[in-house]
């Protein structure tokens, strides 16, 4: 393989502009050299409506990164997987934690990287929370996620279509962290959802949860917020409070507040996928996507009132 790993990206929306592009400039051993969306095309570079007109039009390429919304997900990393490319797949994995199993095997079969990203887990306080977590028992966890779905899906469609997530598609971050971050494995117990009555996916979810070990773990997820947003978890230790907060880029302890280094998200990942291809290894954790899979397994639907963009 060629030093440099020659990147195509799939779907070219508002993730894919905002954050890819530029973590990928970044990020040295890795360049974007084509795309494939219907809608969208970076300046400057050759540009395919489709993933299979990309592959055949830039053999070159080693890898690709797929940002198209997750009910597309696994039919082009199937694709892809079996052109033998590496394949980057933005959050969340896939519609289904079978279908994200199933490309596993393929990878590995194809000896290609798959990496499911997590960029939430690349925060920058969720390193030293993970130690803290690590370092004494754990009393109970509360997660407050709330943001408004009109600032960050304007006019997205798909995000409240059967495998669209609704509100889990901001609250798999948070569930990224949490499983990062805790010990132990964490459990779903119970979980109410709040649908539209126009659409298939939440606009909110309560989630009440538990380490293995029975540390409760409790969750508020709403995509109704206007103002501040808010992507907070607090973990109690006795007479002690750990308070992460901005989505894992904000962190106070018992009060003070930590002094962290930038927001690099997408360009540690980024830097990640490149360690993984050129050792030619797998990174898909699944931890996140199940405990959404098991909300729905075990969650009491509301109907709420009809949602109009």
């Amino acid at each position: 393989m060629n030093d440099v790993i020659q990147l195509g990206l799939v779907g070219f929306g508002k993730i894919a502009r905002d954050q890819h592009l530029p973590a990928i400039a970044a990020t040295s051993g890795i360049d974007l050299v084509a795309t494939a969306s219907r809608n969208a095309n970076a300046p400057d570079l050759p540009a395919f409506t489709t993933i299979e007109d990309m592959l055949a039009g830039m053999p070159q390429l080693n890898a690709v990164a797929l940002c198209q919304p997750p009910q597309a997900r696994f039919a082009a990393a199937r694709t892809a997987l079996q052109a033998g490319k590496h394949v980057f797949m933005e959050k969340p994995p896939g519609a289904t934690v079978s279908e994200v199993a199933a490309l596993v095997d393929l990878a590995e079969m194809q000896g290609v990287t798959l990496y499911a990203s997590w960029h939430s887990r690349h925060a920058s306080g969720v390193a030293i929370t993970r130690d803290w977590a690590a370092a004494r028992p754990i009393d109970h966890v509360r997660i407050i996620w709330k943001e408004d779905v009109r600032v960050w899906h304007p006019g997205q469609r798909w995000i409240w279509e059967p495998g669209g997530f609704g509100v889990f598609d901001p609250g798999i971050n948070a569930l990224s962290i949490l499983t990062a971050v805790m010990p132990e494995r964490v459990r779903l117990i119970d979980a109410a959802l709040a649908v539209p009555s126009n659409c298939h996916a939440p606009i909110a979810a309560s989630l009440a949860m538990a380490t293995a070990s029975g540390i409760p773990i409790d969750a508020e997820f709403d995509f109704r917020q206007t103002g501040p947003q808010t992507w907070d978890i607090e973990i109690v230790s006795g007479a002690s409070t750990l308070r992460l907060g901005h989505g894992g880029n904000n962190l106070m302890i018992d009060g003070a507040t930590l002094t962290l280094g930038l927001e690099r998200e997408y360009p540690s990942m980024y830097a990640e996928f490149v360690g993984l291809v050129r050792a030619r290894e797998n990174n898909v954790d699944l931890a996140p996507l199940q405990l959404v899979a098991d909300a729905f397994l075990r969650g009491r639907i509301a109907a709420t009132e009809p949602f109009y963009d």
